[in-house]
This record gives structure tokens, sequence and C-alpha cells, in this order.
């Protein structure tokens, strides 16, 4: 029997907390909280962030058939994973992640250390851009997020941007062994390029699928159509 593990990132809450619907929808999934999200030091690279999690998961005896589903940053240890310990993962679940390093907007990481000295910026900027980027998440569900950046701060998703574009597996892309779903929101209001869709366009076999009622965080913004992908790809398995 696969084992599910969500794999947060940067944004919508920038903890566990954002698999919510996920977690009462499986049960036995897990979702850890990485650490310098909540507690604990940061990792430095998504390679250091991988072995964290694998040590996690080792220390529960979860140590195959592995179904790894992530964002962003998650996505990034998700895709490294499956990279490094293929025997171990079964298939992975993944969105708005690029096998390369992004292009960011300018002032993106600027804003989050001026929001961690400034607290004018960090209402006014910092909060209003997360509230902003999870505008397709339901309402209630997207205070509760906000609560939690608020406990994770705006330097963690500083480091975290910082390491997501250092990811760069584009020289090992074509040795993915494990079953792979790409998820992409169109309405994502960074608008940035399809970077999932190179992935599947690399990956013989990879699933490709987009969505036009979700942005940056499909998993939390439409909770029912993700889970349901998510079983179907855990009975093809």
């Amino acid at each position: 029997m696969s084992q599910l593990v969500f794999i947060h990132g940067p944004g919508a809450g920038g903890c566990s907390a954002a698999y919510e619907y996920q977690l009462r929808h499986f049960p036995n999934s897990v979702a850890p909280d990485l650490p310098g999200h909540l507690e604990g030091e940061r990792c430095l690279t998504v390679k250091s962030y991988t072995d964290w999690v694998r040590g996690w998961l080792w220390a529960q005896n979860m140590k195959e058939n592995l179904v790894l589903v992530g964002y962003t940053l998650g996505a990034s240890i998700a895709l490294q994973y499956a990279l490094d310990f293929p025997d171990e993962v079964a298939g992975i679940v993944i969105m708005t992640v690029a096998m390369e390093p992004k292009v960011r907007a300018p002032g993106t990481y600027e804003m989050r250390l001026r929001a961690a000295e400034d607290s004018t910026v960090y209402e006014d900027e910092w909060i209003k851009f997360q509230r902003v980027a999870m505008e397709w998440v339901e309402p209630e569900y997207r205070e509760r997020l906000m609560e939690k950046h608020r406990e994770v701060g705006p330097m963690s998703q500083y480091y975290d941007l910082k390491t997501i574009d250092e990811f760069d597996v584009r020289d090992r892309i074509d040795s993915f062994k494990p079953k792979l779903l790409l998820l992409r929101g169109l309405a994502d209001h960074g608008n940035p390029p399809k970077y999932e869709e190179k992935i599947h366009q690399a990956v013989p076999g990879s699933e490709y699928i987009e969505f036009d009622n979700a942005g940056h965080f499909p998993v939390t913004e439409i909770p029912e159509t993700v889970n349901h992908l998510i079983e179907k790809f855990l009975t093809d398995i």
C-alpha cells in the first residue's frame, strides 16, 4: 500500500497547515513541518531538505511505496527525492515547480527583507501579498493560513525562495523513474512561465493537467478536485 506524504512550501501558510483538507481526506497520510517553518533550523538546499524529509520518514518506518505531493519548495523536494531514491518512491504529484532556477519579479527578495525590519512593509506589502496570492482559497481557510504566515514570518519565505531558485535538475531529469503527475493553476496572479509543462515534456509517460479555476496552490484552492486526482493516481500505481 502506498504512503502519502504531503510537503509544503513557503506559501499557503508556509507550513503543513496547507494540507488540512488532504490530511482529513486521506487517512494515515502525513505532512511534516519542514525545519525553519515554525520550529528548528532551516536547511540550506533542496537536497538537504530532502535528506531531512527522508530521515523524518525513516524514523517512522516509512521507507517504500512513497507517494510525495508538494507545491513550490515541497514540489522541488519531492522531485529531488524521486531522483535520488527512485526505489523508495512510487510516484509524485507536484505543482508550481520548475526543474531549473526560476525567474522572479524585481524586488521579490528585497520585499521580504524589508518586511522583516519594517512593520509597515510587513502589513502593507508582505501580508497583503500573501492574501492576494491565496485569492482562490476559501476565505475562512485563507485566514487560518494567514495566521500561520504570521507565525512563520517573512525571513523563512525569503530563504525558501532563494533555495527554490538555486534548484536545478535539468541534467538529471531524463533519469526520472516514478509515476509523475504535474498540476498547473492557470489563474496564478504572478503569471509565471509554464515550468511544469517543460518537466512533462522531459519525462515520458508523465501526466500534465491545467486548471482554469486555480492559481499558485491548487492543492489548497480546489482541494476536492486535487483529492480526486490523487485518488486516481494512487489507483493507477
